[in-house]
C-alpha cells in the first residue's frame, strides 16, 4: 500500500527519548533516561480505594458515561479552590479546562495559537515533548539564553517579544536541567510579558516537588492576563490517569474547547472521578506530597554523591533543589549522543542533551533522571558511566 501521507505526517519524527526507552525496557539495563515518576510514590492504597468507591457508588453511571468537554465539574472546582489557596489568588471554575495529560494541553495550545513560521520563544535547553507538539505547526523557534537561575529575561529582545506568539517555559525544576527560575527573573519576565503583550505558557508539572517545600510565586500570579498555566496530576498521583489541566482566561478557554472536542470530546470521566475521590479527602495532598519529596530528595542526594565520587574533574553538574533531573556537562569535545551508544552496550542509559536544544546547539550535555532507580543501582550506573567518560578525557 502506497500511503499518501500529509506534509505534516511526513515531517514528524519519533521522540529520541521514547526510542531510548524501548532499549531500557530490557532486563538489567540501569536507566537514567526516562522522566518517569517513581512507582514508589504512587498512592496505591488510595487509588484502589477511590476506584472501588466510584465503581460501587451511585456515581458509576456518570463515571462511565460521556462527560462535559470542560471536565468533571467537582474536580474543576477542587482545582480552582486548591490553586486559589496555594497561590493566594482567585481562580474561577470557568478558567479551568481538564485535559488528557498536560501533553494534550501543549497540543491544543499549538493548534490555538500557531500558524506556520510564527515565532515561539523557548528556554535553552527545553522540554522535548513541547517541541514535539509545536513542531506540527512549523514554528520558527527563538532560543532564549539560560543559566543556572533559568532563562534570562534581559536576553529577550523587545521587538522579538512583541512579535512572538508565546514564550514556553517550565519555571520549576525544569525538564531537562532541573533548574528553577529565580524570583527576580520571574518578576522580570512577568514585567516583560506585560510590556510587550507576550503570552507566557507556564508548564508546571514539578512545582510540588521542591525538596524543602518552598514554592516561588507562579508566573500566572505575577502576570495573570498574559499567562496560561498548565498543571498535572502525573507527578503527584500517577501518570497512567492521564490527567492535566489548563488555567487561562475565559476567552482563551473558549477557543480551546472546540479543539478539545475535535481531539477526544472529553478527558476520560472514570479517571477524573477517581482523582477527585482521592484529592478531595481532607489533607490527602498535604500528607502525600511530603512523602514524594522525601523519596526524590534522598535519591537526588545519593546521585550527587555518586557523581562526586566517580566523575572526573572535567565533568560538571548542577545541584537541583527539587524535581527529577540532574544536568551534566562534559568537555566540549565529547559528544554525549555518541557516548550513549557505548553506555547502552554496558547496560546504562541516559538522555543525550542535544535533543533538548531547538537548533542542536550543544551535544556535550546529558540529562540524568534519578527517581525511578534504587540507590544501589544509581551508584553502579554512575560508576559505569564515569568509567566510560574517563576513557574519552584528554
Amino acid at each position: 500500500m502506497l500511503w499518501k501521507f500529509s506534509h505534516r505526517a511526513q515531517s514528524l519524527k519519533s521522540s529520541t527519548i521514547r526510542e531510548i526507552l524501548k532499549v531500557t525496557e530490557q532486563a538489567n539495563v540501569i536507566s537514567f533516561a526516562g522522566g518517569l515518576p517513581s512507582p514508589d510514590a504512587f498512592p496505591l492504597t488510595e487509588i484502589r480505594a477511590a476506584a472501588n468507591a466510584v465503581l460501587e457508588s451511585n456515581d458509576i453511571y456518570g463515571a462511565l458515561q460521556y462527560g462535559p468537554s470542560e471536565g468533571y465539574k467537582p474536580l474543576r472546582l477542587w482545582i480552582a479552590n486548591y490553586l486559589s489557596q496555594r497561590d493566594n489568588v482567585t481562580v474561577s471554575v470557568d478558567e479551568i479546562l481538564i485535559v488528557t495529560g498536560s501533553q494534550q494541553a501543549l497540543d491544543l495550545i499549538g493548534k490555538t495559537l500557531l500558524d506556520s513560521n510564527d515565532k515561539v520563544l523557548v528556554e535553552t535547553p527545553t522540554f522535548i515533548g513541547a517541541l514535539q507538539s509545536f513542531n506540527q505547526y512549523n514554528p520558527q523557534y527563538v532560543a532564549v539564553a539560560s543559566d543556572e537561575d533559568g532563562l534570562i529575561p534581559d536576553s529577550i529582545d523587545d521587538e522579538v517579544a512583541r512579535t512572538a506568539k508565546f514564550l514556553y517555559s517550565i519555571p520549576n525544576f525544569q525538564n531537562p536541567t532541573g533548574r528553577r527560575l529565580s524570583l527576580s527573573r520571574r518578576q522580570a519576565l512577568a514585567a516583560k510579558a506585560k510590556q510587550n503583550n507576550l503570552v507566557l505558557i507556564e508548564d508546571d508539572p514539578y512545582g510540588d516537588l521542591d525538596y524543602q517545600g518552598q514554592r516561588l510565586p507562579a508566573l500566572y500570579t505575577l502576570a495573570p492576563e498574559n499567562t496560561v498555566y498548565l498543571g498535572s496530576f502525573s507527578k503527584i498521583l500517577a501518570p497512567g490517569l492521564r490527567l492535566g489541566y489548563i488555567v487561562a482566561n475565559r476567552q482563551f478557554i473558549s477557543k480551546l474547547l472546540p479543539l478539545k472536542q475535535a481531539s477526544d470530546l472529553h478527558t476520560p470521566s472514570l479517571t477524573q472521578y477517581i482523582a477527585y475521590q482521592i484529592v478531595s479527602k481532607n489533607n490527602f495532598l498535604s500528607d502525600h506530597i511530603p512523602k514524594i519529596r522525601q523519596i526524590y530528595g534522598s535519591r537526588c542526594q545519593f546521585m550527587l554523591q555518586s557523581l562526586a565520587k566517580y566523575m572526573p574533574q572535567e565533568v560538571s553538574w548542577n545541584q537541583p533543589e527539587g524535581g527529577m533531573f540532574i544536568w551534566v556537562e562534559l568537555p566540549e569535545y565529547i559528544n554525549a549522543t555518541e557516548l550513549l551508544k557505548e553506555a547502552i552496550s554496558q547496560k546504562v542509559a541516559f538522555a543525550p542533551g542535544e535533543t533538548f536544544y531547538v537548533h542542536s546547539e550543544k551535544n556535550n550535555c546529558l540529562r540524568l533522571a534519578f527517581v525511578t532507580v534504587p540507590e544501589e543501582k544509581i551508584d553502579t550506573g554512575i560508576k559505569i558511566l564515569a568509567d566510560i567518560i574517563k576513557h574519552h578525557i584528554h
